[in-house]
Order: structure tokens, then sequence, then C-alpha cells
């Protein structure tokens, strides 16, 4: 079968092809670029635990060693502490790191990786689509056709991939501007990230005053200063002057030596494209959504499409084409970042208005600060990993069901789990392998070695359910998982989120739930055609009567 074609070596296309790679699917991805980005230090993302957790699956890097994880947040306004967190376990701090960084160990993964083709250089300018297959043409010194069973654009707010498929991209225009400057320098806040509304030096007014200072190693720290709304140039004496006014307003009047490493300016839209599929066309990343206001971070949203669609696409090319599992990563994923956008619109005039409307918010300030807190720390609507609960996904009438702490669609909680070669693993190291994970609560079993228990009990029952499902999937067992009893059995699918929790071996409920999750019965390859065939004579033998 063909390869999957990814448009785009940004961080987004370069995760779906090696999560697509994990799953033994075959991808070229087209490269517009000449195959390298270069340092941008003023250019980073800010990860949250799910987001990091893939990065770290699908490259082998221990990413907190090159990024900063934050030790703690803290939110003033003028010159008052409105809020101060310390992360815990319970609560994993954001991942703070330079883009380029992320962008070079995905592409060194990719070098080793025999199923990925890089292609650099590679500008596409025509997609064709037939049902067996589509063709994309780049110009060039790589000037070709290339032929591919599925092809997912990944190119950005201005991907052509979206245009030629004359998809529409509406929303609105500069909701948000930042001066961004990556410099090196000692704050007084080590390791924490900070908010400041209002300093007590910046002009009053709306937008005139807020700055955030977001920690990266060595020492370095990224500053950014919301602007006021318009399009008045940012000039180097302009942001030289904003350096130093805040370094000496943090400082008690007199501003610290500093390096500058890199300066810019970051202009947030707000966007939302038609649709997200046409035919074996795909969009993910920023080609299908643009967002970022308040803090939130769009990286995260496109490194969530890549794991959503990675498995669905991984499923229909082994099995073949699947239509309800394939549509289900637009009805979820559209779904959530509209979610995400909405929020933001209507919060987005009380925290920015000129007063008049902030009184709509209950306590004033505080609540304010709780809504900008929730964006940069990614939780709540603003910023929480979304949930599926309303996909088509999701399986009904099963007669198990109990409720657990974690929320039918939601992502699990990584627990520490026995696999079925007997070793220790976290629960996410499973994740992104194509399969379903049915996940046994069996209190006791880690002191345990595998050979005692998986004879005993529940588990050659359970073992016998799991082989009988209609999708690969693996058998795990842990010890413990908030809020589910003794003996119950978790489903989880294949980019962590839970399908349901059953009340204990139930192998008809588990089939049910598991044959819903991959879309209803999938067909095999052998079966596809056979169909199809059968589809076009009946079609032949209508339109011959019809002739009659």
């Amino acid at each position: 079968m063909d390869p999957v074609i990814i448009v785009g070596a940004g961080p987004v296309g370069l995760t779906l092809a090696l999560a697509l790679a994990r799953q033994e699917v075959p991808t070229v991805v087209l490269d517009e670029g000449p195959g390298k980005d270069e340092p941008r230090p003023a250019r980073t993302a800010v990860l949250r635990e799910d987001t990091a957790a893939l990065l770290e699956r699908l490259t082998g890097v221990a990413l907190g060693v090159h990024g900063m994880r934050w030790t703690g947040w803290r939110s003033l306004r003028r010159r008052q502490v409105m809020s101060e967190i310390a992360f815990t376990a319970d609560e994993p701090a954001p991942l703070h790191i330079a883009q380029h960084l992320l962008t070079g160990f995905l592409r060194a993964a990719i070098a080793a990786e025999p199923l990925v083709q890089l292609v650099a250089d590679g500008r596409v300018d025509a997609i064709e689509q037939e049902r067996s297959g589509v063709s994309a043409h780049t110009r060039g010194a790589q000037g070709t056709w290339w032929r591919g069973s599925y092809l997912v654009g990944c190119d950005g707010p201005r991907s052509t991939v979206r245009k030629l498929q004359d998809i529409r991209f509406p929303g609105r225009t500069a909701v948000e501007r930042h001066a961004v400057a990556a410099l090196r320098v000692e704050l007084p806040w080590e390791g924490q990230a900070l908010l400041h509304r209002m300093p007590p030096w910046r002009s009053s007014g709306p937008s005139a005053g807020e700055v955030t200072a977001r920690p990266l190693p060595d020492g370095v720290w990224r500053l950014d200063w919301l602007l006021p709304p318009g399009k008045d140039l940012v000039t180097p004496e302009v942001l030289l002057s904003r350096i130093r006014e805040t370094l000496a307003g943090w400082s008690d009047g007199t501003a610290p030596a500093y390096e500058l490493l890199d300066t810019g300016v970051h202009t947030v839209h707000h966007r939302l494209a038609r649709r997200w599929r046409a035919g074996r066309v795909f969009l993910a990343g920023d080609a299908a959504h643009l967002l970022g206001a308040l803090g939130t971070q769009g990286l995260d949203e496109g490194l969530r499409d890549a794991d959503n669609l990675a498995w669905k696409l991984g499923t229909a090319w082994h099995h073949g084409p699947h239509e309800a599992l394939l549509d289900s990563y637009q009805t979820e994923r559209r779904a959530v970042v509209a979610a995400r956008l909405r929020a933001a619109d209507q919060v987005l005039p009380v925290l920015r208005g000129a007063g008049g409307l902030r009184h709509i918010v209950p306590g004033g300030a505080r609540s304010q600060d709780a809504l900008l807190t929730d964006g940069h720390l990614g939780r709540g609507p603003l910023g929480a990993p979304g949930t599926y609960g309303d996909s088509p996904l999701a399986p009904r009438h099963l007669e198990g069901v109990i409720p657990v702490d974690t929320a039918p669609g939601a992502p699990v909680t990584d627990v520490r789990v026995t696999a079925e070669d007997g070793s220790f693993v976290q629960l996410r190291d499973r994740l992104g392998r194509g399969a379903l994970l049915a996940v046994l609560i069996a209190p006791g079993t880690g002191v345990w070695e595998r050979k005692h228990w998986m004879s005993a009990g529940v588990m050659p029952r359970l073992a016998a359910a799991v082989s009988a499902l209609p999708h690969p999937a693996e058998l795990l067992v842990a010890e413990s998982y908030p809020g589910a009893p003794a003996h119950s059995v978790l489903l989880v699918r294949p980019d962590g989120h839970l399908v349901t929790a059953l009340s204990g071996v139930r192998p008809a409920d588990l089939y049910a739930a598991a044959e819903a999750t991959v879309g209803g019965a999938v067909r095999t390859e052998q079966e596809q055609p056979q169909e199809e065939q059968a589809q076009e004579e009946q079609a032949a033998a209508r339109a011959g009567s019809g002739a009659r």
C-alpha cells in the first residue's frame, strides 16, 4: 500500500510521521524548506504534561534536560501578589523549551527511522484524489508526482493543502500582539514563571501593561509584552526601552546586566477551518486552526491533532478504509478546538476591555487572574486537554459501566502498570502503538511475579476476552487507578483517552466497546475489494433495470 503523504515538516508534521512509523505505516514528508531550522531563542513552546510525554515517547529524548519545567507560577497585579502556585506531582509543571530544539529532536529521530522519507525543497502545487489514493505534485528541484494512500496538510497558517482543497478558514485577525525578547539575565524568581498585570511603572489604559516572564535553561528568559490594539511599529528603540523599564521595575529601580539574544513580534490570530477532512486529505495543526490568546498554546493542540489522527490512519492503512473512524478525527478535534476558541472569545472582552465590561466576571481582578492562569498553565476551558465524551466512537448501552475519576473520553491518569512481558512501565509508555489497552485493576499483583497471577483469578478469562477483540489490544495490570475499584477493567484508546470502565470481566461489553471505538466492524483488506465489487455490481444492476 502507498505511504501517507505529510505536507509540512514542522513539529506537528514530524510528530505525525513518527507516530505513524510506530504503527509500521510508511510516510513521505514534503518539506517546503531546506531541511533545517535556524535557532530562534525567542521562538519557544510551552508543553503540557500529555504533549511533552508524547514527544518524549516518540523521540526518546528527556525534554526536561533541554527545557525548563517551572518550579512555580506567580501572578502580580500592580505590586500585589494575586496568586502563587508551587508545582507538585499532583499538578505537573509545564515544560518550556525552544521550538528549534524540538524540531531538531524530531528530525534526528526521523533520520533513524527507515519508514519515514523526508524530502527537502518539496513545495506542493497540485493535489489529485481518486478512490484508491491521492497524488501530490511538488515543483522545483524535487519536482515530481508523489503517490500516497492519504495526505495530511501540516503546512501552517497559509496552508497550500487547505487552499487546494478549497476549504474556508474564517476567524479573527490580530486578536493579540506581543513584543517578544529572549535574554540572559538574573531575575528574582528563579525557575518560576511570572505574569505581571498593570505593573506600576507602566501607563494606565487597556492592554497597556501586561508582561509575562518564562524561564529557560542557562539563565535565559523569554519576556512577552502585550501590545495595545493597532499596528504600531515596534522599533528596536521601543523594545529596548521596554526591556530596561521592566527589568528596573522588577529590581527596585536599577536594571541588572543582561544579554539580549533574540527579539520579535508575535501576532495571535483565531481561525478554524470549516472542514478538516476532504476525502483522503486531512488538515492538522496551524493548517486547521489558529489560537493562542490569553496564554494558550497552539502547538499543544497541533500535537494532539497528530496523536488523534495517527492511530486512525494506521487502522485504515492496515485494515482498509473505515469512514466512521476517519470522520471521527474532524468531529472530535474540531469540537475541542472550537470550544477553546469560544471560551477565549467570551473572556477576551472582559480581560482586554476598557473597564466597562470587567464587572461581568465575579470577583473582579482575582477572577480575571484565574482565567489567565488557566490559559498559561493549561487548565480549565482555556487550556485543559480536550475530552471526547460526545465522540461518535463512544460506546453506548453497556451494562457494566462504572464511574472512575477519569470521565469517558478524557485523558487517562499515568499510573504504573505491568506489561505482558512482566516488566513495570508507565501507562503512557504503552500508548501510540495502534493497539487498544485493557487495564485490569488488581491490588497486590505488584509484589508477585507475573507467572503467579497470569493463571489465577479472572486473568485467564480476561486474557481470552482481550485476544478476541475486533482490534489489536494489549492487556495490562495496575495495582490501582484513581476512583477504580478492585477487579475493574479500563479500556483505553491508542491516544490515551478512556473509552470506558467496566465492573469486572465482561467480554460482551468489552467487545462492544472496542468495536465502537474503531467505528464499528473493521473490514479486512481482502473483504474490502469484494464488498466494493459487490456494490458496483448492484449499482450496475440498478442502472440496467432503470434503462429497461
